[in-house]
């Protein structure tokens, strides 16, 4: 049976999320590096929203642990950078 799906929302939109302890609560470089947290590879924003968001709470009894997203798909392929994720 065809997969009832247009051919664009099977479009992988690949998103890392990460984290670790800043050195400052104004940037946004890391304390350690090699202490990176790397939560995982996501095939869309919602996926890796939805993983940021778990680590994010599970981390805010410290105000120096973030997380992060990034769109590496825009990395990736420069032209997708207008569209919606």
């Amino acid at each position: 049976m065809p997969d009832s799906k247009s051919p664009a929302s099977d479009k992988q939109l690949l998103h890392l999320v990460f984290g670790g302890e800043l050195s400052s609560l104004e940037g946004h470089q890391f304390r350690d590096l090699s202490r990176i947290d790397f939560v995982g590879a996501y095939p869309d924003y919602a996926s890796a929203r939805a993983a940021w968001k778990a680590k994010a709470q599970s981390t805010v009894d410290n105000a120096h642990m973030r997380y992060f997203i990034v769109h590496a798909h825009r990395l990736l392929d420069p032209a997708t950078d207008g569209q919606h994720d």
